[in-house]
């Protein structure tokens, strides 16, 4: 069956998939060199779910496939305000560091390029963001994740603080 065919018989459910980065990966053993290669892909629905995933295999696609399967198990939902982010954050893995801001509408995705594969997909349309520290992609996709997991709707903090949203908003 041709990928095309297979591409047209799996059901649509929304998410859109992003290449982020592709790894060769060489092992030396006692017969020489395995090859294999590490895929990084983020996926979402553009509406405020978004997951990453890690994977290796023997061939490219193969590598790619697994680490779409791997984001769709690990899809979050994040909390969005209008189309952007409802308060500034840093995100943190290892030693990246990417801070986020809410941005005023017309602004557009102001981010590098591992970063804005995942804001993208997440469905934020304003935002402004800066990597610190290490600019290694796959860590700058971890941290950019870590912080739009951590971010909360006023209403969330609202329920956490007991007091209603006019409070907390001021």
């Amino acid at each position: 069956m041709a990928r095309r065919e297979r591409e047209e018989m799996k059901p649509d459910d929304g998410f859109k998939s992003k290449l982020v980065q592709v790894n060769r990966i060489t092992k030396v053993v006692k017969g020489g060199r395995n090859m294999r290669f590490s895929a990084l892909v983020v996926v979402g629905d553009g509406n405020g779910q978004v997951g990453i995933g890690t994977a290796k295999a023997a061939e490219v696609p193969e590598a790619i496939k697994k680490a779409e399967n791997v984001a769709r198990r690990n899809l979050v939902k994040i909390a969005l305000a209008e189309h952007t982010i409802p308060h500034e954050i840093i995100g943190k893995f290892g030693t990246s560091q990417v801070l986020m801001r809410p941005a005023p509408d017309g602004t557009g995705v102001i981010a590098g390029g591992s970063v804005r594969a995942v804001v993208e997909l997440a469905g934020i349309k304003n935002i402004t963001t800066k990597s610190y520290g290490s600019r290694n992609s796959i860590n700058s996709v971890k941290a950019t994740f870590e912080g739009l997991r951590a971010l909360r709707s006023p209403e969330q903090v609202a329920a956490l603080r007991g007091k209603t949203v006019e409070e907390i908003l001021g």
